[in-house]
């Protein structure tokens, strides 16, 4: 017989099958996906001064600003 199914379910778990599927790729993608934000938040000093100073004129936050110029692809 199998031992996962001897087993009792941990708390909290209804015995039901899992919701995902096995994905073989999801370490690929997660690895991509890792690179690819770090590159979108990753600006030389001089434009990241700009993006600084033109928040504050704003009354934004950096992250905020930056976001808004990654989500929208211009700025503000």
């Amino acid at each position: 017989m199998d031992e996962k199914r001897c087993s009792p379910p941990r708390p909290g778990h209804n015995g039901g099958p899992p919701l995902e599927e096995d994905d073989p790729n999801a370490s690929w993608r997660l690895w991509c996906w890792r690179r690819a934000h770090k590159r979108a938040w990753s600006a030389p000093r001089e434009i990241a001064l700009r993006r600084l100073a033109r928040a504050e004129e704003l009354g934004m936050t950096y992250r905020a600003y930056t976001l808004e110029i990654l989500e929208r692809g211009r700025h503000l």
